[in-house]
């Protein structure tokens, strides 16, 4: 009998640990994985903040299951499941009931209100994508309803802003909407010391999971934006317009109709349910064993922020965070792949966790990173690349390229207001229509060099030797002739050397040139790179009296060099092969830019001929422009006057409906 495996919720270890099954049981007919989750989408829960100070659009922290599951073995059901009848192994939503073999708890968490009068009420919370967007549309009304308010108590309420808990997310939340407040005032016409925005937390310091030194600099930093930090202040009560706050015993109340609740977390409702059922601890977390099973029944596994487990040789339990999420996953889908098949033996979970970090806006963080053992601080532009780096890991593990290419639009190429630590620069747009004469114009060049080449008799007679051969005796004469002064005998060696090649009318003209560079000819640099390659940068004349025509550069490697000399130049059908290659690949992508039809395969295309031209010839710089043409035209440039803007949407269309692509997720929006 076939067994079924059940895993609630579909958060960052629901989906990590589904996937993980599937691909272990992909051959096995007689085991099913079914995940179940109240949304159809997954919610990038730490980028919630992003979203909720307007930096990057609401859609770019959703994806979609339907998307992540394409083409797996993964029954994906939209529901929301309130009890689980351990007794009869049955799982129940609204929508329906489902039997497990073995079931897997992951549904997450949910705010915490430590019984504070109206903090449930009248809190906004930040725990999943309608919260974010409901708090960015409050941010921007308080704004905007400020900007036309005459009665300045009441314009006092709607620009006060209250952050509850100095953790990882009310920092974040704090520090964006620091960084967003500008730019509303901006906008609205509102002076920014008429807006308060405060971060409060009982506790003695920001980001208590982090050294005292890095508190320091988040403190110091959101003071910096104008955030009023107010530890060792407890919230006592919070009410339609108003907060309580506690100090030394001393109650304060201040108006406000924004208050963001993130001082902490508990385990969702189905889980807090089964709780009641398994043992378990403070807020709803399941005691499990080493192989992360409750302990009162070994067909259920819990993973992610639902966990409470203290690993061997550590003396708290482990952390709520994403990278116990990936790990305890990664665990739990072995042990029950084992239990399933009886091969292999079950892995304790062992998690070595490699650091912290927070952002405060977009442009400023704070890391501690390294190896348990070994730890240590990050500057802030590092701490912001390792934040982008590490959440590329992740999506590629969710969502391959699609969520990879997604990601990298909204935070770098899309990104608002210059809220990114590498500015606005990769932001900046030029419109493409300003592209169509350049693309054109290397499209004409490209053509009418493949057409002469064709003239000269490219597709019939082998060229190559005077081509590659003749280049390098040109760059080697020069560097000959500096190195040792006697211009007279490197031109006559490179006349021989071409002579014995090519023929007499062929040598005499290498040799006119090798006479002008040895007598006039300049290296300006030859650099070694270890032996692999060098890079030689020439002018066939006194550098006094050089052009661009005259200066030429190469990069040598001497792989490359063997493979002509001993592979091509011997070889006079292989010659014209690669002779007939060159020009219809020169003649092809000359045609496609001028049409503007698959034009990025044809830059890309035409960068990769000049690399192989640069690597074999050596390139003048004037011809240099083409390099910077075909990367200018590289994405997008045929969609404008072009046909690519009819092609492109129907061959998207097709590509991405294929099983295979939608599987390995090579495809974007």
């Amino acid at each position: 009998m076939g067994k079924k495996i059940v895993i609630v919720g579909a958060g960052y270890s629901g989906i990590l640990t589904a996937k993980k099954l599937a691909k272990n049981f992909k051959n096995d007919d007689d085991v099913s994985v079914t995940i179940i989750d109240k949304n159809p989408f997954h919610t990038m829960l730490t980028e919630l903040h992003e979203v909720a100070a307007n930096r990057v659009d609401e859609e770019s922290i959703k994806i979609s299951l339907k998307r992540v599951f394409a083409g797996r073995k993964v029954d994906v059901k939209l529901d929301t499941v309130t009890t689980v009848d351990f007794q009869q192994k049955m799982v129940k939503g609204t929508a329906g009931n489902y039997a497990y073999d073995y079931l897997v708890l992951c549904a997450g968490s949910k705010p915490t209100f430590f019984g504070t009068p109206g903090a449930e009420e009248y809190t906004y919370k930040l725990w999943s994508y309608n919260d974010a967007v409901l708090l960015k549309d409050h941010i921007h009304n308080m704004f905007r309803k400020a900007a036309i308010e005459t009665n300045l108590e009441e314009r006092r309420k709607l620009l006060t802003f209250f952050v509850v808990g100095a953790g990882f997310t009310g920092v974040e939340m704090a520090g964006e909407l620091a960084e967003y407040a500008p730019i509303l005032c901006k906008n609205f016409e509102i002076d920014r010391s008429e807006v308060t925005i405060c971060n409060v937390d009982v506790l003695s310091r920001s980001i208590p999971n982090m050294p005292e030194k890095l508190s320091a600099k988040v403190e110091k930093r959101m003071e910096k934006m104008g955030v009023r930090i107010m530890m060792n202040t407890s919230v006592v009560r919070v009410g339609e317009d108003f907060v309580e706050t506690k100090h030394n015993d001393h109650i304060t109340s201040e108006g406000t109709y924004t208050v963001v609740w993130a001082a902490g977390i508990e385990s969702a409702d189905v889980t807090a349910e089964a709780a009641k059922s398994l043992q378990s601890g403070g807020r709803g977390r399941i005691a499990l064993d080493a192989h992360l099973r409750s302990l009162d029944n070994e067909e259920v596994y819990v993973v992610g922020d639902n966990m409470l487990y203290t690993p061997e040789g550590e003396e708290k339990p482990v952390p709520q965070i994403v990278e116990n999420c990936e790990h305890s996953a990664a665990t739990a889908a072995h042990n029950i792949t084992c239990a399933i098949t009886g091969k292999g033996e079950m892995k304790a979970y062992k998690p070595s966790f490699h650091g912290f970090m927070v952002c405060i806006g977009g442009r400023y963080g704070v890391a501690r990173v390294g190896m348990p053992n070994k730890m240590f601080n990050l500057p802030s532009w590092l701490a912001m690349f390792s934040k982008h780096f590490i959440n590329i890991i992740y999506f590629i593990q969710v969502l391959g390229w699609n969520k990879v290419f997604s990601y990298m639009k909204h935070e770098f190429f899309t990104i608002r207001n210059c809220r990114s630590f590498v500015g606005g620069h990769f932001s900046n747009r030029t419109p493409s229509f300003l592209l169509v004469p350049l693309r054109v114009w290397l499209g004409a060049v490209w053509f009418y060099e493949g057409v002469m080449k064709v003239i000269e008799g490219w597709m019939t007679s082998p060229k190559l030797t005077g081509f590659f051969g003749g280049a390098q005796t040109w760059y080697n004469t020069i560097i000959d002739a500096n190195a040792t002064g006697t211009a007279a005998k490197a031109a006559t060696a490179a006349a021989d050397a071409v002579s014995a090649a090519t023929g007499t009318g062929a040598a005499e003209g290498a040799a006119q040139t090798g006479n002008a560079a040895t007598a006039a000819g300049t290296v300006i640099f030859n650099l070694d790179f270890l032996g692999l390659f060098s890079t030689i940068f020439v002018s066939g004349k006194e550098l006094a009296h050089s052009t661009l025509q005259d200066l030429a550069f190469k990069v040598d490697v001497p792989l490359i060099n063997w493979m002509i000399k001993e592979l091509i130049i011997p070889n006079a059908g292989l010659q014209i092969g690669m002779q007939a290659f060159i020009v219809i690949a020169e003649i092809l992508i000359g045609l496609a830019l001028i049409g503007g039809l698959f034009s990025s395969p044809a830059a890309g295309f035409s960068l990769i001929l000049q690399f192989m031209f640069v690597t074999t010839t050596g390139l003048y710089l004037g011809t240099f422009w083409m390099i910077f043409a075909g990367i200018a035209v590289l994405i997008g440039a045929g969609r404008t006057f072009g046909l690519d803007y009819y092609a492109m949407p129907a061959l998207k269309s097709g590509w991405n409906g294929v099983s295979v692509v939608k599987k390995s997720y090579l495809y974007h929006d």
